[in-house]
């Protein structure tokens, strides 16, 4: 690993200056619903926990979480995303007006139920996940309905970035991005992706790429190691230049990240934290990423900061957005990025 300098006030600077950025939010999103409780005993019927349920809770979550975590970052979010005409859908649309976040880039469908994920939380560990949703692709009106919204959006917003969060619940699909990232090049607008295995190929000539090593494996269909990062920065490198992608940044879980470009490689090991829950990691390490790439940040800089945010919202429990704060306190020590 290189050694790096970087003055306090640069760092200071581009949090400051994320508070001038509208980002485009493009993807699938869902609710993420909490039952928190005790357990005390196990059941009488089968052997499973029993939960003793003191708290009910309901997030905004997949590609909502990703607006969380751009609003308290302080750039403005634009969530576009399509939802069923259900009561879960009307949750949703709750939420996002408690959170005080547009919804004028929500589509309502009559074909389709808003995605639910229950997680049963017992003595504060996740006992048990239970998912309610849709996985196949929106049709093609909808699909029309949906670039109509985002061309509207993306001419009339002054959007700064765009980013595809993908949780392969049928909204991206291959004639969405394509039109999307050819809108956002004629305008200079960079696009920034968190993939998923259904569309992995189908993001050519996007700007920032950030898969974890289990959705490159699966996309590329080779089987690397995060051990050998030598090995992994060859096999990334070539998907790079075939994809026409400018940047690729691989999230590798307690071994840092990896940012692979035209100029630079490098490895950013990850920081020692105290696990609690890895679940929205991803959401946090892309929104960080994609501001600090709407700002023309250096390849490291951005690989160390959203590395930074991705460990610091492990040690919460439950799916929450990063804290600017915390963020920045950290950024300030980082002393190997440029």
């Amino acid at each position: 690993m290189k050694t790096y300098t970087i003055k306090k006030d640069r760092v200071r600077e581009i949090f400051k200056n994320f508070n001038n950025l509208n980002v485009l939010i493009i993807g699938d999103v869902m609710i993420d619903s909490y039952l928190w409780g005790k357990v005390n005993r196990i059941s009488p019927e089968a052997p499973v926990p029993i939960v003793a349920v003191a708290k009910k809770e309901r997030r905004l979550g997949g590609a909502a979480n990703v607006a969380l975590n751009v609003q308290a970052l302080g750039a403005n979010p634009i969530l576009c995303s399509v939802i069923g005409v259900d009561i879960e859908g009307q949750a949703f649309m709750d939420l996002l007006k408690k959170q005080k976040l547009s919804q004028k880039g929500i589509l309502k469908s009559r074909d389709r139920i808003t995605t639910v994920k229950t997680r049963i939380m017992g003595n504060n560990a996740q006992l048990l996940r239970v998912d309610e949703e849709e996985e196949d692709d929106i049709s093609p009106s909808e699909t029309q309905q949906l670039l109509t919204l985002i061309s509207y959006i993306i001419i009339h917003d002054k959007i700064d970035v765009v980013i595809f969060e993908d949780y392969n619940k049928g909204l991206l699909n291959s004639k969405l991005i394509s039109k999307v990232v050819e809108l956002c090049r004629s305008k200079g607008i960079p696009t920034c992706v968190d993939p998923k295995k259904k569309n992995f190929n189908a993001y050519k000539g996007v700007s920032l790429f950030k898969p974890n090593l289990k959705e490159l494996r699966e996309g590329i269909k080779l089987d690397i190691s995060g051990d050998n990062i030598n090995e992994l920065q060859r096999a990334v490198s070539s998907y790079r230049v075939k994809q026409k992608i400018e940047t690729v940044l691989v999230t590798l879980a307690e071994k840092g990240v990896v940012t692979n470009s035209r100029k630079l490689k490098e490895h950013v090991p990850a920081h020692i934290r105290s696990i609690a829950d890895v679940s929205g990691a991803g959401d946090t390490v892309i929104s960080v990423a994609s501001l600090c790439r709407a700002l023309d940040c250096s390849d490291v800089l951005t690989a160390a900061i959203a590395n930074l945010s991705g460990g610091l919202v492990c040690e919460q429990i439950g799916v929450v957005p990063v804290s600017k704060e915390q963020l920045l306190e950290e950024a300030l020590k980082l002393e190997f990025v440029r």
